[in-house]
């Protein structure tokens, strides 16, 4: 480090935690060109999801530490991240979401005073927020952050580039948001990425290499003199309300790298949870039927290549199967989407998807209304739209059905769907959150052409008895058994006696797939395990998971 006292500002966005400082060479510039020299110019019109992965921000950190005499880990509240979507202008984001975010920021700031440091918090847009800081400081040398992948996170970084070049700032940037890295890809350029996920799994699998997780300074250095860390903004600073806590959510837990290593505490190493991962990943009812990292990888509260290295000492010390696996394996599906937004930039916003397919969508907004609120007269899809409302979040089965629903059944505009999660979803990833839509609605990287999920197969599938629906729709809890999936093929005496009227206490269908006859009154097979339990092998106590499910509503009260 040179002797003249320079001030690095670290503009955190997608990296709220304090590990994982990744490893590998950091690029340099003093100007905007290089800066997005990786990433394509024309990449998509993201929401700007709320934070991603947790490595990113130790190598920024780290940077700053060795480069600096004063370091700023700034975080800002983009007033962008509050207005309307892009097509249908609904909410950006909603109250979950923006609850876990405060939590995290919160945590972040406790963290970092800890080691003598401490968060910077603005509301404001990062370029003006950057600029004022420069001005008011003038010392400021570096402003150093990662490099995203979709287009409003890009005019971002376009926007600091030039207040840095207007006073002579450098700018430090790195790549961080993935398991594995994107200058490590075996598809280079990224226009040589797989359009299908198995060839890019087989291709990183047999010749990449995860880099290795780096550990944070114990003590850091100072902020600059003289400036004031700023409060955190509450809720009703953003004109929202706290949300309710609904007793049946499956996801109680509270923001923040501290909740993220605890859970992952708790489902590897406390309960062995992760070694009955596969049998029980398609869940709907519990914590504990996966992992729930997704809402703090969104946030950057973990790192994924911090989860590969313990799944590896899991493999190592306890036992390696198709469960500890098929963790990576999801994993890499994150970084996939990632990469496809990068291989295709705006497309993957486009109506007609990255197959250029033109679907003749509908834009009926009853038809939307009724998907949006739990109320098209189909139970199961239904009751994940509720839980989704009530909670903020929904199992990974559940999106998959509703969004099939949406687009195959109901034949809507499948954006209106994509933006609808962007604004409830507290695990909103701007990447997976629109490549996955794209798949559902058959324009985006399924191999299979038209893919469409069967409703009531599902429902017999994956909730074979009716609980799951009975929790989230209360009124059909007269119906016994799987009949609860198809209340409209029921006789007017049954539904009489199960105390349902349709029309009036339920909907009556929206629409009925003509598939969905070959599986009324159909057995359901075995329902998956979706509860607090663990495998055979390895007992889970009840205790454990109230345990962990009290501590965590200890920690958001």
């Amino acid at each position: 480090m040179s002797g003249t006292a320079g001030t690095a500002i670290c503009l955190l966005r997608c990296d709220l935690r304090a590990h994982d400082n990744q490893v590998g060479a950091p690029r340099v510039s003093v100007g905007p060109a290089p800066l997005v020299g990786r990433v394509r110019r024309d990449s998509p019109a993201s929401r700007p999801a709320a934070l991603t992965a947790r490595s990113v921000f130790l190598q920024v950190l780290h940077w700053a530490q060795h480069n600096a005499d004063f370091v700023i880990p700034l975080y800002c509240f983009d007033p962008r991240h509050y207005l309307g979507t892009h097509c249908y202008r609904l909410p950006k984001t909603g109250p979950h979401r923006l609850r876990f975010l405060l939590e995290s920021v919160r945590d972040l700031r406790e963290t970092l005073k800890k080691k003598g440091s401490t968060l910077v918090v603005r509301k404001g847009k990062p370029e003006d927020v950057v600029c004022d800081l420069i001005t008011q400081l003038g010392s400021v040398t570096a402003v150093v952050f990662h490099e995203e992948a979709t287009q409003e996170e890009l005019d971002v970084e376009k926007g600091l580039c030039q207040v840095c070049r207007q006073h002579g700032v450098k700018i430090q940037t790195f790549w961080g948001s993935t398991l594995y890295h994107r200058d490590d890809l075996p598809f280079r350029p990224i226009d040589r990425l797989p359009d299908v996920y198995t060839h890019f799994r087989k291709g990183l699998e047999s010749g990449a290499k995860v880099r290795p997780t780096l550990r944070m300074a114990d003590q850091l250095k100072p902020l600059a003199p003289g400036l004031e860390e700023g409060s955190i903004p509450t809720m009703e600073d953003f004109g929202q309300k706290d949300p309710v806590d609904d007793p049946r959510t499956a996801f109680p837990c509270s923001g923040g790298e501290t909740q993220a290593l605890m859970r992952l505490q708790y489902y590897f190493w406390d309960t062995n949870l992760v070694a009955s991962y596969k049998e029980t990943r398609n869940g709907l009812v519990g914590m504990d039927y996966s992992t729930k990292f997704a809402p703090w990888l969104a946030l950057g509260c973990i790192s994924p290549r911090y989860i590969y290295e313990q799944i590896q000492k899991y493999e190592r010390e306890r036992t390696a199967n198709e469960s500890t696996y098929w963790v990576l394996f999801e994993l890499l599906w994150r970084d996939y989407f990632r990469f496809v937004a990068l291989k295709y930039g705006r497309r993957i916003f486009s109506l007609r998807g990255l197959q250029s397919k033109d679907i003749p969508w509908k834009k009926d907004l009853q038809l939307f209304s009724c998907w949006q609120e739990g109320k098209t007269g189909v139970p199961f899809v239904d009751a994940n739209m509720r839980e989704l409302s009530a909670t903020g979040f929904m199992s990974n089965r559940g999106r998959q059905n509703v969004a099939s629903f949406l687009t195959k059944d109901l034949g809507l505009d499948w954006r209106m769907g994509a933006e609808w999660f962007e604004y409830l979803l507290v695990d909103y990833d701007v990447c997976s959150n629109y490549g996955n839509w794209l798949y559902s609605a058959g324009i985006g990287n399924d191999p299979r052409d038209n893919r469409k999920f069967n409703m009531i197969k599902q429902g017999l599938d994956y909730d074979g008895n009716g609980d799951y629906v009975r929790l989230w729709v209360p009124e059909l809890q007269g119906i016994k058994g799987a009949d609860i999936h198809t209340p409209w093929a029921l006789s007017s005496a049954a539904l009489s006696q199960a105390g349902v009227t349709l029309g009036e206490t339920y909907p009556q269908p929206v629409v009925t797939a003509p598939e969905w006859s070959r599986h009324i009154h159909r057995r359901p097979r075995r329902t998956v395990r979706s509860t607090c339990r663990g495998s055979r092998k390895r007992p889970t106590s009840l205790s454990k998971c109230q345990q962990w499910t009290a501590a965590c509503q200890r920690r958001r009260n």
